[in-house]
């Protein structure tokens, strides 16, 4: 594949527009039009969807993830013919994903070593670590910390470790929810601090309790401040041992616990920077095991 025209199509998918994709590649929109064409007419399949924002279709999603891959290799070779000596290059952009939890608590001491380093322009974003494995699947980063232990497709997965959780309240919150005692039945009265509607932990917890009613319910979607809520008596929640290390929390109940074994996934490249990145990772990620 030219890689010019891989770069307009993944441009194009990346900012939804031809004249933004031609503005970021400091070429003409015509330009970026005439290599879409000319890739789809290798590909025989049209692989984006004319649209606002333009969307690629199906033959597109399939191409996409090793379009990134090749672009990246391709960079980074060129990155490495360009400037021999490590100290002269530029950074190479890797985009990852990790859930909250992590980036509030171990993930620092990571983005602390690879920022410090100076090869990697390192872009962390933030979603669910049941769904991040998604964001590998359609290309849009290089590497997930994921509950998924299966690689994905083109990926090789390693074992971080396992997040325990267990159900936590401040003291002055137990002294007026349970002034009787931890029971099924009081905490089903009882508020919960949710970190957005995607979070499972407070509402499993509850179901295998037997607890089938609606919880009250207020939604704090960042890690530092559920906790800060939780420590507040806005609500219970489960915390992660990580963000109680001095137990100033009250714990309702030694059996409430969830544990969350997390994994490394990272694309199966021949890269120094992903390697360095998974580096860090696995290093910084040594505390929760």
């Amino acid at each position: 594949m030219d890689l010019d025209q891989v770069r307009a199509f993944v441009a194009v998918v990346d900012h939804g527009t031809f004249d933004a994709a031609a503005r970021a590649l400091h070429v003409t929109p015509s330009a970026i039009s005439q290599r879409i064409k000319s890739l789809e007419t290798a590909a025989g399949a049209v692989l984006v969807q004319r649209t606002k924002p333009v969307r690629p279709t199906e033959r597109g999603l399939a191409l996409l993830r090793q379009a990134r891959q090749l672009l990246h290799v391709a960079d980074e070779a060129m990155r490495q013919l360009r400037a021999p000596d490590l100290s002269e290059r530029g950074r190479i952009r890797v985009p990852i994903v990790v859930n909250a939890d992590s980036i509030a608590t171990w993930f620092a001491d990571a983005v602390t070593t690879i920022g410090t380093a100076g090869e990697v322009e390192l872009e962390v974003r933030r979603d669910d670590e049941h769904v991040t494995a998604d964001l590998l699947r359609s290309g849009d980063v290089m590497a997930a910390v994921t509950t998924e232990p299966r690689p994905v497709q083109g990926c090789s997965a390693r074992r971080l470790g396992a997040m325990t959780y267990r159900a936590r309240a401040a003291r002055s919150f137990v002294r007026r929810w349970f002034s009787d005692g931890v029971d099924r039945v009081a905490l089903a009265a009882a508020p919960v601090v949710q970190f957005d509607r995607k979070d499972r932990m407070q509402i499993g917890l509850a179901e295998r309790l037997g607890i089938t009613q609606p919880l009250p319910q207020t939604f704090v979607p960042d890690s530092t401040q559920f906790v800060a809520a939780v420590r507040a008596g806005v609500g219970w929640g489960m915390v992660p041992d990580l963000q109680d290390p001095g137990d100033d929390l009250v714990l309702l109940d030694p059996t409430w616990t969830a544990e969350v074994t997390l994994h490394w996934q990272v694309w199966r490249v021949g890269s120094e920077a992903l390697d360095a990145v998974t580096t860090a990772v696995v290093s910084a990620a040594a505390g929760i095991r």
